[in-house]
């Protein structure tokens, strides 16, 4: 596929959630408006607040997914964490999920750049889950408002869920061409 079709691919996708989440924010000032006392002032002032705040670490993100893109060699991303690299790309997609910290604004970026550079269904699967059970950048917050013994149960239970999930991603979805 050449590259302007990818483009032109990704913006599509893009396309129906931006229309929805305009629609959503526009009903939503609207109400705000007729709410009155100026609510929907208060609301675009938080929303450029947050938006100073998040914008700097979204720069950086989107630098790294689209880097990984370019740098990574497309041999070692296959022999790694590829269609079929197996169990070993699951671990490592699993893994490296656990340990990314952040929110979505973090991780699918990084995950789309990975596919983007021939990561398998499997491993981004697996990278996916364990970014979003383990999310081990989470634990001192967690123990801390939970306590040890929680945390242990949540992430006993939860333990194999991203391997499991990655298995079964390869087992009936591993010839869907997602690029």
């Amino acid at each position: 596929m050449s590259n302007e079709t990818s483009k032109n691919r990704r913006f599509r996708q893009m396309l129906i959630p931006t229309i929805i989440m305009g629609v959503i924010a526009i009903a939503l000032l609207i109400v705000a408006y007729y709410k009155g006392g100026g609510e929907h002032i208060l609301g675009l002032k938080s929303a450029g607040n947050i938006l100073l705040q998040v914008l700097p670490m979204l720069i950086f993100v989107f630098i790294i997914a689209g880097v990984i893109q370019h740098i990574l060699p497309v041999d070692m991303v296959a022999k790694w964490v590829g269609a079929d690299s197996g169990l070993r790309g699951i671990i490592i997609g699993t893994a490296a999920g656990g340990i990314t910290p952040g929110g979505p604004m973090v991780s699918m970026p990084i995950a789309a750049g990975l596919l983007q550079s021939g990561a398998g269904i499997g491993t981004m699967v697996a990278f996916m889950t364990g970014w979003s059970l383990w999310a081990f950048s989470r634990i001192p917050l967690e123990v801390g408002l939970m306590g040890w013994k929680f945390t242990a149960i949540r992430l006993a239970c939860t333990f194999f869920f991203p391997i499991i999930a990655g298995l079964l991603a390869n087992l009936f979805f591993s010839k869907i061409n997602l690029t």
